[in-house]
């Protein structure tokens, strides 16, 4: 692992197994506001994005202050009224701990709000393996690389000397805008050849893998 300094993880769909517990969530927000139902790939595609870009995404007819107060709405089923568990995916504990142990800076660039992340880095209690995060309320969104800029500077690693892993497109996207690597995982929500079309150094299909592309 002498190549990079610094590993960004992305985190639902790359860490954490939630993309279909985010697809309920917002299918059950618009059957409650009756509105028509987006279908599961819709949803898949905007996951990554922040909040107030999916919903505009998803909901394109609708006002801009319209679709803000559907946010905490969301949040509501996605928080309380979905129970359905988002556990770490197999192999993440295992290599976070392996990445840890190397001495190597961790980071976080999500599509997530810090106040959902700071919930689940405390009930994974995982927080303690990352030295900076940035989430999608306090930047621009993916695949801006205004997050990645933010890591690196805060972290003082050159862009050559970092990775950005995730899941979906957007986050390589990030990668290729902020002149970072990236590798690309395909069990969580866009396919390998999609992911394959944004030029990552590699498409893993199992967490533990990446681990090989690091050394």
């Amino acid at each position: 692992m002498q190549r990079f300094d610094l590993i960004i993880f992305d985190w639902d769909g790359t860490l954490m197994d939630s993309i279909s517990k985010i697809v309920d969530c917002m299918q059950a927000l618009a059957q409650e506001l009756s509105i028509a139902v987006p279908t599961e790939k819709a949803v898949r595609d905007v996951i990554g994005l922040s909040m107030p870009e999916a919903m505009r995404a998803l909901f394109p007819a609708e006002t801009e202050a319209t679709r803000a107060g559907w946010i905490n709405r969301y949040k509501a089923h996605y928080q309380i009224f979905n129970a359905t568990p988002s556990p770490l995916f197999e192999g993440v504990p295992e290599l976070l701990t392996s990445l840890h142990g190397a001495s190597r800076k961790l980071a976080i660039a999500t599509g997530k709000g810090r106040e959902g992340l700071n919930r689940i880095l405390d009930e994974t209690r995982l927080g303690d393996c990352f030295h900076a995060s940035r989430c999608a309320d306090e930047t621009q969104s993916k695949p801006h690389p205004q997050m990645l800029h933010e890591l690196l500077a805060e972290l003082d690693v050159s862009p050559e000397r970092a990775v950005m892993i995730g899941d979906s497109a957007f986050d390589l996207q990030m990668a290729n805008n902020a002149g970072v690597a990236a590798i690309g995982v395909d069990y969580g929500t866009h396919d390998r050849e999609t992911l394959l079309g944004v030029s990552p150094l590699a498409v893993v299909s199992h967490p533990l893998e990446i681990l090989h592309h690091l050394r």
